[in-house]
């Protein structure tokens, strides 16, 4: 098991500190979507607790690479979103599955070995939960290792990122991306990695979803829309009904494009008539909107108060 080539330089600095017995007891493993850090905690973790590794990487024969691959090895605790009392999925990790958590940790080991939980995402924590977590954070019982996940750390306290050794996962050198888009079999990688923004996993699920596609709608929207075509209304109807959030992103690419072709005296792919401030300060609103899509507004008004501001 090789990994992500973006990943070799923290897999070595890891493996390093492992080999010296100076591994921490919490890692937070963060970035965007798309880089691997999920594939990075599991191949870590599995080597952790693999009774024959081989250069940290797990055997996958022994019994605990079996129980790992059935998802029942007794001394990994998986945390994530659990079900309120009406059986619905929680939106955040609350204090009681992290005080439960704090109980089995400081139990023993049914192996004698490591005890790995993993908190994914651990920037879903509510602040009663993330309180709750810092006691063990702060007093961890001897081999337990604490293993967060986040796409959006900085929703994390800063007690908590202090008492963790961060690996941030960067999006990789364009070349190397495209290397490894075109050894993966992705049709049309260039465009692909250029939609998704540089980042390989991305632009590969991207690209086998049809997301090329969208990006291509959502400028011909923005460009028909400037020319005074078509209704608001309707490009709301469509962009809600299919991937706003990923529309959203296109959208903020779109009017990043018009204003670099503006700032060299070009005329921009969506011929607005906004003026480069008009359109940066548009570009920062599309990317407001598609953070406030997360919460209790109405998607319909966040988007037609958005587009409205469009010309």
């Amino acid at each position: 098991m090789n990994g992500l080539p973006w990943h070799a330089e923290h897999w070595t600095r890891l493996q390093a500190r492992r080999q010296r017995d100076a591994l921490p007891h919490a890692l937070l493993l963060c970035g965007a979507t798309g880089l691997g850090k999920r594939e990075f905690a599991r191949r870590f973790v599995t080597g952790l607790l693999c009774s024959e590794p081989i250069d940290g990487d797990a055997c996958g024969h022994c019994r605990s690479c079996q129980l790992l691959a059935a998802g029942t090895h007794p001394d990994v605790i998986p945390l994530s979103f659990g079900l309120r009392k009406d059986g619905v999925q929680r939106s955040e990790i609350v204090v009681d599955q992290v005080r439960e958590l704090s109980a089995r940790l400081a139990m023993s080991s049914q192996f004698g070995g490591w005890q790995v939980a993993i908190i994914d995402p651990a920037d879903a924590m509510n602040p009663a939960a993330a309180n709750a977590l810092l006691k063990t954070l702060e007093e961890p019982s001897a081999q337990t290792m604490l293993v967060l996940l986040a796409d959006a750390p900085w929703r994390l306290p800063q007690t908590i990122r202090s008492r963790c050794q961060r690996i941030e996962f960067h999006v990789p050198p364009s070349a190397d991306a495209l290397a490894w888009l075109q050894a993966e079999g992705v049709r049309d990688a260039a465009a692909a990695l250029a939609a998704a923004g540089g980042n390989p996993g991305l632009a590969v699920a991207w690209s086998r979803e049809g997301a090329l596609e969208r990006r291509l709608e959502v400028r011909k929207d923005l460009a028909a829309l400037a020319a005074g075509r078509g209704q608001p209304t309707e490009v709301v109807k469509r962009w809600l009904d299919n991937e706003p959030a990923q529309r959203l992103w296109f959208a903020a690419q779109a009017s990043a494009d018009e204003i670099r072709a503006r700032t060299t005296g070009n005329a921009g792919p969506l011929a607005s008539a906004m003026d480069v401030e008009a359109l940066g300060h548009w570009h920062g609103a599309v990317n407001r909107t598609r953070e406030s899509l997360r919460g209790p507004l109405r998607g319909d008004l966040l988007l037609l108060e958005l587009l409205a501001q469009w010309h």
